[in-house]
């Protein structure tokens, strides 16, 4: 028994980029997003599953997550979507990834870096059009684009965007997609083998659009709606259940009040039950007496505020809750569940927020795993998507 548990159905992983791919263009293939350590859920496992499911690539946002997928030895390219540091690029470069370019000053530095390295690197050139965080603008484009084909160490691999707006305002990402089309018209006259991506999940639920030859799906992986709606609309299934246990109970009467400040005083003489975590495991303290957790399958309130280590629940003194009971903050138990787009609501964030909150003190274990030797259906092989080529190691140098 753990106090804090994240307990990781790999299986769920695999159904929901089966669900993915089942909505795809024919050709499009599934880059999996697993930076922030796979949205909380564990990059290097998810990553795992995700590949045995058939995507083509994997995506992270930093040198220190590339590092970790390629010491880990999936045999697939990486992207490093996010900035990366001069001093962070000779060690990015050795582990063969791929980079996103966005700035004459940053081909310059990965170029310097290559040639030093003797070593070919892969850039997928990021046109700004109308989220205005990372990107060319989309007229300096071309010549961005020139620069990195000139360059004997840098291949121009693929042209990308990324959509402000596919969850919530499609005529937006209309527009965006219309600005990327027309970059990629010009970039494509000059590089005819450049691959084109754009979508997230949101955008790749919306049809194929905006699909091109590649989505990258991250909050779809974990089985979380991209719309904060229900995940099952779009066949997905949660794969984080967060749990703990009943640590204790204890009976009070009316009036009386609980947890720091006594902002919940009991209305009746009535149990609580104690449970052990709180914020310190990443447990939002806004969800001080707000929503349930689920004890053998029942739903209890929360109760008072959530503690940096523990929170109250009111189970009733008719209750049967005893000590050592399950509890369940995130999941499924019996005929209920909770998701996190419910938890979210409840503080007024995203469900990506409320994963990616979890701390190293809850315990990650896996469920679902497919034990070696992998031996896989034809269809669940990996999409051979040229962006993303498989590598044979981190310091293969260039032919």
């Amino acid at each position: 028994m753990y106090r804090a548990r994240a307990t990781i159905d790999l299986a769920a992983v695999r159904r929901n980029v089966s669900a993915v791919r089942r909505r795809l263009r024919r050709g499009a293939a599934c880059i999996a997003v697993v930076k922030a350590d796979g949205y909380g859920h564990g990059a290097v496992q998810v990553a795992r599953a995700a590949l045995e499911a058939g995507v083509g690539g994997l995506a992270v946002a930093t040198t220190e997550e590339a590092c970790a997928l390629s010491d880990a030895g999936l045999g697939v390219g990486v992207m490093i979507m996010g900035p990366v540091l001069d001093d962070h690029l000779e060690e990015a470069v050795a582990t063969g990834a791929d980079f996103v370019a966005w700035s004459p000053e940053f081909v310059r530095s990965v170029g310097r870096v290559a040639a030093r390295a003797r070593r070919s690197v892969r850039l997928h050139l990021k046109v700004d059009t109308g989220m205005h965080r990372l990107g060319v603008e989309p007229g300096l484009a071309p010549s961005l684009a020139d620069e990195i084909i000139a360059h004997p160490w840098l291949e121009l691999r693929a042209l990308m965007t990324h959509l402000a707006t596919a969850d919530d305002d499609p005529d937006f990402m209309e527009h965006q997609l219309k600005v990327f089309d027309r970059a990629a018209e010009t970039i494509r006259g000059r590089a005819p083998g450049v691959f084109l991506h754009a979508a997230n999940s949101a955008a790749a639920f919306r049809g194929e659009r905006a699909q091109y030859d590649a989505v990258r799906t991250g909050l779809a992986l974990y089985g979380m709606s991209p719309f904060q709606r229900d995940p099952a609309e779009h066949e997905l299934s949660p794969a984080l259940t967060l749990s703990s246990y009943v640590a204790t109970v204890r009976d009070i009467e009316a009036g009386e009040g609980v947890s720091y400040s006594l902002t919940w005083r009991a209305p009746r003489a009535t149990r609580v039950a104690l449970v052990p975590m709180g914020y310190g495991d990443g447990f939002f303290r806004q969800l001080s007496n707000r929503g349930d957790v689920l004890i053998g399958g029942m739903r209890y309130p929360r109760v008072g505020n959530v503690c940096m280590d523990q929170f109250l629940v009111e189970v009733g003194r008719e209750s049967p809750v005893r000590f050592g009971q399950p509890v369940v903050l995130m999941g499924a138990q019996g005929d209920e569940t909770i998701t996190a787009e419910h938890l979210a609501a409840l503080v007024g964030t995203i469900n990506y927020e409320v994963t990616c909150s979890l701390t190293a003190r809850v315990k990650r274990e896996y469920v679902g795993v497919i034990p070696e030797p992998h031996e896989f259906h034809e269809e669940s092989k990996s999409d051979e998507w040229p962006v993303m080529p498989r590598l044979s190691g981190r310091t293969e140098d260039h032919a």
